[in-house]
């Protein structure tokens, strides 16, 4: 450094300049001299370090190299180079006005501070592009609210180091002194840290990953999960619009997730259909079958013998349906098929129709359970059934 101090008043020697404006010049052309080098070595950094970084990442067999050392971190750091260098040379460019080098080290190393700790939230971001197995994998959920609150740290240390080279002060000191203020600090990040408790337990304890279908009861949601951070969690509903609840609030309450439904073999349909007791008849509905109800009533089998037939129109309805759904090729046969008669109530007889689609796609599967209960509908008219009816009268 004093080597250029010493060329550049031995260049202002050979111009011939005497008297006061020697100094001036002396400080413009030291300022230019720094400039220079910043502007060199931030050229330098972009166009050979950066390049040359990528092309040795690229070939190595490792990912993660790529994806944690990509451009977007490098030229980010490259912006740190050119302050160091003028941080450098302020004491040789205003050796002889402390006060004007004193501001311009402080203000520069600033700026040094923000842009290390802008290049770090880049790098810490980068985590996030990590192959890390499937989107909801544990590992990427914990990984990314582990990011979330390093991020915060490291924005807060950067803040107290901003501080204490404002002030001129050891940062260690200020360090030492918010021990005082821990109380203040845990209100001010309440939400934070109940939201990264929150967060872990939902990933440790496999409850929410994100792609999974919820729903939350007295809410408006029922999507997809896109985001899970350290605050919020945002749900995409099938209308596209986007909802957001706190981890807390999912932790605390009570949500239904559909991930169980969507990866076992088939979907539940649970309806209930209710039938006039005036319809219900003794006598069985097809010809086939009555003289072998007439038998079972003149002599009734014992259970576990044989299947017991039918003595009415309702009992001969049940087995019939339960046959079609066995038959039905988008209906799961190695899941529960039961259609089963529930405790009488003032509004009918229940029915209840209990089975598993195979398909279990939101639009497909309401178009084959509509195709099934209208069967169902259709056929109970054949059996002589009345499917009960509340008018607005009544």
């Amino acid at each position: 450094m004093e080597e250029i101090r010493i060329f550049v008043e031995e260049l202002i020697g050979l111009t011939g300049l005497t008297g006061t404006i020697v100094p001036i010049v002396r400080h413009a052309l030291l300022i230019l001299v720094a400039i220079l080098l910043a502007v060199l070595s931030d050229y330098l950094c972009r166009k050979l370090f950066v390049p040359a970084f990528l092309k040795v990442t690229s070939k190595t067999e490792a990912k993660w190299d790529d994806v944690l050392f990509n451009e977007k971190v490098l030229n980010s750091a490259c912006h740190i180079v050119p302050a160091i260098v003028v941080w450098t040379l302020i004491p040789m460019v205003f050796y002889q006005i402390p006060l004007v080098s004193e501001i311009t080290a402080r203000l520069t190393a600033i700026y040094i501070t923000v842009m290390s700790v802008r290049t770090a939230t880049v790098f810490i971001n980068s985590f996030n592009y990590l192959d890390t197995q499937t989107n909801r994998s544990s590992a990427q959920q914990y990984l990314k609210s582990f990011c979330g609150v390093l991020k915060i740290v490291m924005i807060f240390i950067a803040a107290v180091v901003v501080v204490a080279i404002v002030l001129g002060k050891n940062p260690m000191t200020l360090f030492a002194g918010l021990g005082a203020t821990s109380a203040i600090l845990m209100l001010v990040f309440k939400d934070t840290i109940e939201g990264l408790v929150a967060g872990v337990r939902l990933t440790s304890n496999n409850m929410l990953h994100r792609g999974d279908w919820i729903t939350v009861p007295s809410t408006q949601i029922n999507g997809i999960v896109k985001e899970i951070n350290l605050t919020t969690v945002k749900v995409q509903n099938f209308d596209n619009t986007i909802i957001t609840i706190s981890p807390t609030s999912l932790v605390n309450g009570s949500f239904q997730n559909w991930i169980g439904m969507q990866e076992s073999p088939g979907r539940r349909v649970q309806r209930k259909i209710y039938f006039d007791f005036r319809s219900v008849k003794r006598v069985p509905v097809a010809a086939k079958t009555s003289d072998a109800a007439t038998k079972e009533i003149s002599s009734p089998k014992k259970m576990g013998e044989q299947e017991l037939i039918p003595i009415s129109n309702i009992g001969q309805f049940r087995k019939d349906i339960e046959e079609y759904l066995k038959n039905r090729s988008d209906v799961n046969t190695q899941m529960m098929i039961m259609v089963r008669q529930l405790e009488a109530t003032q509004c009918g007889l229940p029915i209840e129709i209990y089975f598993f689609l195979k398909q279990k796609e939101w639009k497909s599967y309401e178009e084959h359970l509509a195709n099934i209960m209208e069967y169902i509908y259709v056929t109970a008219q054949e059996y002589g059934l009345k499917i009960y009816e509340q008018y607005p009268d009544q």
